[in-house]
């Protein structure tokens, strides 16, 4: 009598994991780690180039395979493999591979991993730009900060970012999504069917000692990923805006700016006599959070949950944040710390919480209480398990239930699947008429 194999899992990535870069590698590396701790037999593959931070998953256990665009050497790849899993990391690897998957692979479960709505973000920076364009003030944006899911749906549903992306959950047998707004958002105006989305956030270890007191702190900190586009405008804000008004209370106040694969033009806003540094990446963003007093992190637009956050709540450090930084991270929960609207609130908030030791120490018992009441990795590591198994054992019904999603493959897929084709013929007859011109 045969064993039982182990459950295989196979995880495309957009890109090679990052977690000390990237909130949205952190989030893909705890679920990892939660499948380790199954058991399962993880192979991950990416057809990105590897980045100068990305994890050893090796060391891990994880099997790792590089994988290429429009190339059929993928199907005898997944053939060979023949995962009763798939995850797909952001949904243009869904568009890429989900075709191949379902041809060679039908029975695997196929999931998404989605970290954000990226049409909802796309179409909120839209709508800064289009803010920007028709106003020079460069304080108040409480107008971009509470639209209601009505408003959003009506900003994103002529994209065809939205077009693609909604297209691709509904291709899926289940999507992975990291804010409870953006699941709301799905099912209320989108029409996706509930039981195709699972509430998965970020899952922190979290500590189980204390944290650096008031007295051993100093500092502002605002730290994330520059290629990320809402973290960049964030610098800007600071810059031009919000900064100049903490510094008229607080002269001699610093802010530290942390983050990977820093540009030029970042590192030309580095000015000490203003006390503000840019100090490129943090080889432990733990560390250098919990050396800070405050974060500061007023995004302006941007969806999902944020990574940066949820580590100020680990180090025990207050965050001032916009309603677009606080997102679905808190429900009724009191926030760790202040959300504002406009450059002199947020500014405000700061300077009061920089000098407060009672305001202070409020804001991070919150933040404690906050990871605690939504962040526990023993509550949704085996809730997304339980989740991933139950809609195993009922796959059959699910994809008859999901029409929608069928339909989508049936006619996506194809397109997708003749394009792809003809790219990689094209390929080769390329290659082909190379070899022969240096023959």
């Amino acid at each position: 009598m045969s064993l039982p194999h182990a459950t295989k899992v196979l995880v495309i990535g957009y890109v090679w994991p990052e977690p000390r870069s990237s909130a949205a590698s952190g989030h893909v590396m705890q679920i990892l780690e939660r499948f380790l701790q199954q058991g399962w037999d993880i192979t991950f593959s990416s057809p990105a180039g590897v980045g100068e931070h990305k994890a050893d998953l090796a060391a891990l256990g994880i099997h790792e395979c590089p994988i290429e665009l429009n190339n059929s050497s993928f199907d005898t790849f997944i053939s060979q493999l023949a995962p009763d899993i798939v995850l797909f990391d952001q949904f243009m690897m869904e568009e890429q591979f989900g075709w191949r998957v379902e041809k060679h692979c039908p029975d695997a479960l196929r999931v998404l991993e989605t970290s954000d709505l990226q049409s909802l973000r796309h179409a909120r920076h839209q709508r800064l730009k289009d803010r920007l364009k028709t106003s020079a003030d460069d304080n108040d944006f409480s107008d971009l900060f509470a639209p209601a899911l009505r408003e959003e749906f009506e900003l994103m549903a002529g994209t065809d970012l939205a077009k693609r992306e909604i297209a691709a959950l509904y291709r899926c047998d289940l999507n992975l999504m990291i804010s409870p707004v953006e699941i709301e958002l799905l099912v209320q105006q989108f029409k996706l069917p509930r039981e195709l989305l699972h509430w998965c956030p970020l899952m922190p270890d979290i500590p189980a000692t204390g944290h650096t007191p008031f007295e051993n702190r100093a500092h502002f900190l605002s730290i994330g990923n520059f290629r990320h586009a809402p973290n960049w405008d964030a610098v800007l804000w600071m810059k031009n805006a919000l900064w100049p008004l903490i510094r008229q209370q607080l002269p001699g106040a610093q802010l530290h700016l942390y983050g990977a694969y820093t540009p030029p033009k970042a590192t030309a806003l580095h000015n000490p006599a203003q006390g503000f540094h840019v100090m490129n990446w943090a080889e432990d963003a733990l560390q250098v959070m919990s050396a800070a007093r405050i974060c500061l992190a007023p995004l302006r637009f941007g969806a999902g949950i944020k990574g940066k956050i949820v580590d100020a709540m680990l180090c025990g450090t207050p965050t001032v944040t916009t309603p677009i930084g606080a997102e679905g991270m808190h429900a009724g929960e009191p926030w760790p710390g202040v959300i504002g609207e406009s450059a002199e609130a947020l500014a405000a908030a700061a300077v009061a919480l920089y000098q407060d030791q009672t305001l202070w120490t409020q804001a991070q018992q919150q933040g404690d209480q906050l990871l605690a009441a939504r962040y526990r990795r023993s509550e949704h590591g085996p809730a997304l398990i339980e989740c991933l198994q139950a809609c195993r054992r009922n796959l059959t019904q699910r994809r008859r239930d999901n029409f929608t999603g069928a339909m989508l493959r049936h006619h996506a897929h194809k397109s997708t699947q003749y394009m792809a084709q003809w790219i990689e013929a094209k390929n080769r007859h390329g290659e082909s008429s190379t070899s022969d011109t240096r023959g």
